[in-house]
């Protein structure tokens, strides 16, 4: 079979459980990161290899905007720091790498999301283990359950196929989606801590 049509008809046969497991995660997700990002708080974001380039397009369009004008909010990849990766993985060992800037940046009632097409790195799941430790809320984008970063995670969302490309694909239709969410339910946090000032 031609690369194409495989590629493809693996894409397609994951999209109808994904949308399924999406609509269920994503919109309560986005809620609840624009309420937590609106009043201040911070999401800190990480994978490695492809899932590295997500966590910074997932930061850069919260810092940034995905569509409209809005304010700008607090995301921090962990991966593009080189400084601060080689220093830590010299010191500590690459599976430090993320957990060590996860006790140095978040604070109770943050968010970190962790990216993995395998769910099987264990520097994500030292990070989830520290975030836990520090009061961080812990969300995971993963290919297929079961998988050890799914288990240390509060909640995640599971992308349904065995094709890693596949499930990369569907973590970024993720990231855009998540920040379609934060963007609609951002309004609404935006007003109600202005009619909370105005009392």
């Amino acid at each position: 079979m031609d690369p194409l049509d495989t590629h493809l008809s693996g894409l397609q046969a994951a999209l109808p459980e994904f949308r399924t497991l999406a609509s269920a995660t994503l919109p309560r997700w986005g809620e609840l990161l624009a309420r937590h990002l609106g009043t201040g708080g911070r999401l800190l974001v990480a994978g490695n290899g492809g899932s590295a380039a997500e966590a910074q397009h997932l930061a850069a369009e919260l810092v940034g905007r995905l569509r409209d004008e809005r304010q700008p909010l607090s995301a921090i990849a962990l991966t593009p720091d080189s400084s601060a990766i080689t220093a830590i993985s010299n010191d500590y060992g690459y599976e430090e790498v993320f957990a060590r800037q996860v006790r140095a940046h978040g604070r109770p009632g943050d968010v970190l999301m962790l990216m993995s097409t395998s769910g099987r790195s264990p520097n994500l799941v030292a990070a989830a283990h520290a975030a836990r430790e520090a009061g961080v809320r812990t969300w995971a984008l993963t290919g297929q359950k079961p998988n050890p970063l799914s288990r240390a995670c509060d909640e995640t969302l599971a992308c349904p196929s065995p094709d890693s490309q596949v499930v990369q694909e569907l973590h970024l239709v993720s990231v855009h989606l998540l920040c379609e969410y934060v963007d609609l339910a951002l309004p609404m946090v935006v007003d109600a801590l202005e009619e909370a000032l105005a009392r």
